[in-house]
């Protein structure tokens, strides 16, 4: 992507390559949870993790993948059959319809096959830039920074942009961020979204960022321990 230079909150560009440094050391295997054997099984298991979890794209996908095995053969699927494949995945009218138009489109422009172009992918029926950046980076290794729901609030509580539009954060995190962290830097704020900086409940006393993170005073004290019941030998 093309990086703009833009008003960054304060102490950001310091803050940024910690972040990076210690997560990198908290989650080095970090990898995308979706099961996938070629880029085009990402492409569609990316579309269908939309407001729901990785474990429930995989627990339909391979059901789905040996019913359609190629984007060729989706592009063609009754809608109603891939909706009672999905259907555990949530909002299935919809992306039943997602993933038939991307395979179509596929199949139109590309010959069936996933493009590895930012500006390829993104022309795609279902396809945005959060979803082209996991495809690149993970099935193609391009360096590609993916802003999902836990990107987005991570990259806010740690001060590292105040952009809330998910383009917005990108530029301002690939411009203090080297290109080869964007993959792994954005796979590990997932994971560390999804295991210590949980939403309304952080466990910042866990947590691996909180001397340097501006907003640990959220819950920087382990939870208090319950009032201890009195006993038969108190009283």
């Amino acid at each position: 992507m093309t990086v703009r230079k833009r008003r960054l909150p304060a102490g950001a560009r310091a803050r940024a390559p910690i972040v990076v440094e210690r997560l990198a050391l908290e989650y080095a295997d970090a990898r995308t949870e979706l099961a996938f054997a070629t880029p085009w099984q990402l492409l569609v298991s990316v579309i269908l993790s939309a407001q729901t979890t990785d474990v429930t794209v995989n627990a339909v996908t391979p059901a789905l993948f040996a019913r359609f095995p190629t984007a060729e053969a989706l592009a063609t699927a009754p809608q109603g059959e891939i909706e009672e494949i999905i259907h555990r995945t949530g909002f299935f009218h919809s992306k039943a319809r997602a993933i038939i138009e991307m395979s179509q489109d596929l199949v139109l422009r590309h010959g069936g096959a996933v493009p590895s172009t930012m500006d390829d992918l993104v022309t795609l029926r279902g396809v945005g830039r959060k979803t082209a950046n996991v495809v690149l980076g993970v099935a193609f290794g391009v360096p590609g920074f993916a802003v999902d729901t836990h990107v987005t609030r991570l990259t806010g509580l740690l001060r590292l942009t105040t952009a809330t539009d998910p383009v917005k954060i990108e530029e301002d995190v690939c411009s203090i961020v080297p290109a080869k962290d964007w993959t792994s830097l954005s796979l590990r704020l997932i994971l560390h979204g999804r295991r210590i900086c949980i939403a309304n409940r952080p466990r910042c006393h866990e947590c691996v960022l909180a001397d340097i993170c501006p907003s640990a005073q959220l819950g920087l004290k382990p939870p208090a321990r319950p009032p201890r019941r009195s006993t038969a030998k108190d009283r």
